[in-house]
């Protein structure tokens, strides 16, 4: 068990049959009456964040949420593949469950896949991927006024901004966090 006092960022519990993780707190002690811990909380499976505040003294039970490495295999067309690097188990997962993630990743490629309850809820791709750029315009030479980019799209179907001076067929590295283009190779 955790108590509201006890909250902290990074912090997993359970209220209402759902986990939850602390996004921010503040400990607050007015004037006038009783002490409270404002609290923003974000839902682990829906991602959605709330702000509320709770009396210190309320206790909720720990969440458990267990993170394993585990190598995406192929995508059937409806669902995407998952196999248990240490036990060889596969595990079929839905867009919805893989949808902030599966476009960095390319077949074969380790990611983190965190369960609550033994039950998949969440795919992270490494934070840094390495692809091929596969459809992106020519950079025209002399248009270098100040940091100007492009689209262009690699070899997972996903988009990102490039510099003018990136053609299609290089490999370039993205920081999977935030979708932004970092180097070539």
């Amino acid at each position: 068990m955790v108590s509201a006092g006890d909250f902290r960022k990074g912090v997993t519990f359970e209220m209402d049959g759902e986990p939850y993780v602390i996004l921010d707190f503040q400990h607050v002690k007015p004037g006038k009456g009783a002490a409270f811990v404002r609290t923003k909380y974000k839902n682990l499976k829906t991602g959605a964040i709330r702000e509320d505040a709770f009396n210190p003294s309320d206790r909720f039970p720990r969440a458990r949420i267990e993170t394993r490495e585990m190598q995406y295999l192929y995508n059937d067309g409806e669902l995407y593949y998952f196999m248990d690097n240490e036990t060889f188990e596969q595990i079929p997962l839905t867009y919805g469950e893989v949808e902030h993630s599966i476009q960095y990743l390319k077949e074969n490629t380790n990611a983190m896949i965190k369960f609550y309850q033994e039950k998949p809820f969440q795919v992270d791709a490494p934070n840094f991927v390495e692809l091929q750029i596969t459809e992106t315009e020519p950079g025209v030479r002399g248009d270098t006024a100040s940091n100007v980019t492009k689209i262009a799209k690699v070899e997972t179907g996903a988009t990102v901004h490039v510099p003018l001076f990136v053609n299609e067929g290089d490999i370039v590295r993205i920081d999977t966090r935030t979708g932004e283009y970092m180097s070539r190779k």
